[in-house]
């Protein structure tokens, strides 16, 4: 697997701090855990941050802090691991959200044959699972906000960029395309927005809030 298209410096420089939208982390993880040259770049991040830390002025804390941490740790039940076990397209960060591989996503018809499963995740950012037939083209749209799609299977074509297995796709309000899903198998992608995306055509406009896109 040749990852072409990484996740930028700004955005990794966020996740390193904690200052990304839970669904913006998540497709940042899946990535980190697909890609090297980004783990080595997000390990630099990281030593600069716990740098910056060690020269912060100390901060006052009770007595039983580290007592009370404890027993909130040892009081937390253990999550059962739901995962299917096997080969599947699905990187671990992702494997634990939706607690499987593909045969375990709940998918929702769009039309034409796409799908999508919206993940549950905190407010601020929303991030779905996209599977798109071969040659099927989603509608053409700008942006309200910032859009990550991560390509899982497949790959797809937007006229600026071809998108592999790995690869990300990273896209502002500055940004009109059309992705099309290349010949072979399905895409299935893993996409967080901030803000609805902008349709150019009547009929995804009229169907963007039933289908919270």
């Amino acid at each position: 697997m040749t990852i072409k298209h990484h996740i930028s410096d700004s955005l990794l420089m966020a996740y390193s701090a904690g200052q990304l939208p839970e669904a913006f982390n998540l497709v940042v993880a899946t990535h980190l855990s697909m890609c090297d040259e980004c783990r080595v770049a997000l390990g630099a991040f990281d030593a600069v941050g716990g740098a910056l830390v060690e020269g912060a002025d100390e901060a006052a804390v009770s007595d039983k802090a580290l007592d009370a941490t404890l027993a909130m740790i040892a009081s937390l039940k253990p999550v059962p691991d739901k995962r299917a076990r096997g080969a599947g397209i699905f990187p671990e960060p992702l494997a634990n959200y939706v607690g499987g591989d593909l045969s375990a996503v709940k998918w929702r018809n769009l039309g034409r044959g796409v799908r999508q499963a919206i993940l549950p995740t905190a407010k601020g950012a929303s991030v779905r699972l996209l599977h798109i037939p071969a040659g099927q083209a989603m509608p053409d749209h700008g942006h309200r906000g910032m859009e990550l799609t991560l390509v899982l299977q497949g790959a797809f074509s937007d006229g600026v960029g071809r998108y592999n297995r790995g690869d990300v796709d990273s896209e502002t309000e500055a940004t009109q395309h059309k992705p099309v899903a290349e010949a072979g198998l399905p895409c299935i992608c893993l996409a967080a927005t901030d803000a609805p995306l902008r349709f150019t055509a009547l009929i995804p406009r009229m169907l963007q809030p039933l289908f919270k896109i």
